[in-house]
Parts: structure tokens; sequence; C-alpha cells
């Protein structure tokens, strides 16, 4: 049986499985911030009304130069996207029946994007520390390799160093990068690799709004590109792909410095914490940097029950079934509230006592 390929829509799942689905449902399965959008968003949503009756910017304005200014880039080297998902789809047609590289376990719609253009794809498994030799060598016959920084679902932050040299590589061998960001908000500006973007014509680097500012419903994303790559992006794109509410809101999310320093600590927090009970429980924890983590349990023979047993109870796990590398056999889980990683901390404990204490 082929489950959703994608977190969050829980009642998807529990119709997939034939489960019947409580009132009460925590859905781990997503990784959006627990905190909710910032507080602004609230407050001033009656202003908002006024935008719906006008025609949205064409390119995304306010945002685009918001987002343009919050990386020191020009306008001409971002493209707005609704969503991260409407650039993946745009870039896929760049690389229509050429050879393509993907790292797995990852993101499920650079393959879904890709799949309609009878790309070739190379898959490389690595669930934490590249293989670079491999890599470099698969790079000279390919004319693009998608890279998730850090990775979705295991949460590993690949050296900074190691995307340079990728880059490097792959510009020598005319491959591009395309290199996802859409978790880095969770970890340091720093980290990023926008910065270089202007020494590296080949890499394209794709952003998510949705995640740190917990506005999945509005689908705001963006990508960083040299000028000739974003006009290339954006030729493929609907005129006013971008609603006016998302990019006003979107806009100013990118001011919100301390509602965004405060969400990187508690998910610090709360993924320390959750890991450590983790492992006091003898599951297999991957390191991650970002806010979600991915675990195994002890005896990976026990993981469908252990997962539908959650679901009945009203906890919903991302499951691993469509993830290369991981097959099942390995859980994320998206950070939320203090009393909801407590809630399913509980649930696992019962669970684990009944059936993992021997």
């Amino acid at each position: 049986m082929s489950l959703p390929s994608h977190g969050a829509n829980a009642h998807h799942l529990y119709e997939r499985l034939g489960i019947s689905m409580p009132e009460t449902v925590i859905d781990f399965s997503e990784n959006v911030n627990p905190f909710g959008p910032p507080a602004f968003v609230k407050e001033r949503w009656g202003s908002y009304a006024a935008l719906i009756s006008k025609y949205p910017d064409p390119h995304g304005e306010p945002f685009l130069s918001a987002a343009a200014d919050y990386h020191d880039v020009s306008v001409g080297n971002v493209v707005v996207g609704n969503g991260a998902a409407e650039i993946f789809a745009s870039l896929a047609k760049r690389y229509e029946k050429k050879r393509a590289i993907l790292i797995h376990p990852t993101f499920s719609e650079y393959a879904a994007t890709l799949a309609p253009y009878h790309v070739y794809i190379k898959e490389i498994v690595a669930i934490q520390q590249l293989p670079m030799d491999l890599i470099l060598d698969e790079i000279e016959f390919a004319e693009v390799i998608y890279i998730c920084r850090p990775n979705n679902p295991t949460g590993y932050l690949i050296p900074l160093e190691e995307i340079i040299q990728i880059a490097d590589y792959a510009k020598r061998y005319k491959c591009e990068v395309v290199l996802d960001e859409a978790f880095l908000d969770f970890i340091d500006e720093k980290e990023s690799f926008i910065p270089f973007i202007q020494d590296y014509p080949n890499v394209i680097v794709v952003r998510s709004m949705t995640k740190m500012y917990a506005i999945p419903g509005l689908r705001l994303g963006y990508a960083v590109a040299s000028e000739q790559m974003i006009h290339d992006i954006r030729s493929r794109m609907p005129h006013w792909n971008s609603n006016a509410i998302a990019t006003t809101i979107g806009a100013d999310c990118l001011k919100e410095e301390d509602y965004r320093m405060k969400s990187i600590a508690f998910a610090k927090e709360m993924r320390e914490e959750f890991t450590a009970f983790l492992e006091s429980w003898h599951c297999n924890v991957l390191s991650s940097q970002t806010n979600f983590i991915c675990f195994q349990l002890r005896n990976p023979a026990f993981s469908k029950p252990f997962f539908e047993h959650l679901l009945e109870q009203g906890f919903v796990l991302r499951h691993t079934e469509n993830f290369k590398g991981l097959n099942g056999k390995w859980f994320r889980v998206g950070m939320k509230e203090m009393a909801q990683m407590e809630l399913l901390q509980k649930e696992m404990i019962a669970w684990f006592k009944e059936n993992l204490s021997s």
C-alpha cells in the first residue's frame, strides 16, 4: 500500500491505512514552527482584507525586494514562488531528457517534478556523511545535482566546505547545483550558500518561508541565483503566481529577528531533550541540526505496529516508506510545544514498556 508522500494532511494517512481518526490528533509529521506565525499576522489580519480585491504584483512585491535586501543581493537574483514546490516544478523543465543526481533520502518533490520530463536520475544513498568521491565522479556526467541542506528527513547539515567543493567541481563540468535550504532558517544564515552565489552561476538556492514562519497555508518560497537563471525559472511560471497577502506577510516576516532567534533556541532545546529521551530507550537517533529528528526503534521489526499504535492514539509521526535508504524503518518527528512533546513521550513509554521491555 502506497502511503502519502508528504507529511501534514493527516486524514489522508488515516484513510489510506483504514484507521479511524481520533477526535484529537497531534501531527508530528509536519515540520512547521510550533510557535505559529509571528504575532503581527493576527494583529494586522484585518488590514489584509483590502488586498483581496486588487491584483497582486506579478513579480511578488513587496516580498521580492524584502528577500533581496535580507540576503544582500539584487532583485534580479531572486524569484518568488507559490511555495518552494513551484520553483522545483519550474526548474524541472530545464533538465528535460538530461541527467540528474539525487542524494537519498531526500524530499520527494525533486523526483516527482523531474519525472514528466524523462530525466535520467542517478540515485546515491547517503544517510549522513556524503560519499564525496562518488558524487564528484557522477557530476562529470550530469547536468544537475539536487542537494537538500539541512537534509529532509534526516536533519543532517552537510558541511559548507563540502558544498563549495561540489559547486566548484560542478562548475568545471557545466553541472548545475539545486541547493534546497528550506530548513536553514532553523540553524544560522552564516551556513547559507547565498553569499557565494555571485561566484557560482551554476548554483540555485531554494528557500521556503512556510517552515520557520508557520505560514504553509499561504504558500511562499523563493530562489536566489544568477540573473540568467532567475529569468529562465520565472519564464515558466504563471503571471500573478504569488498572492498579495502572502507576499505582504512574507516581507514583514523577514523583519522578525527576535521571533526567529527564539524559534531556533526552542527547536534546539526540544530536539536535544527528545534525542536524550529516545536514546534512553536505545533508539537509533540521527544527528539533526534543524526542527525535526529522525529515529529508528531498537528493533526495527516493530516499526509498523509502533507507528499504527501511535496513529490510533492520535499521534502522527512521519513514515519513511517513500524515503530511499530509510525504507519505512525510521520515523521523522517534528518538534512541537513542550506539552505536546511530553504527551508523545508518555504514549511512547507505555508502548515501549509493553513491547520492548524484555
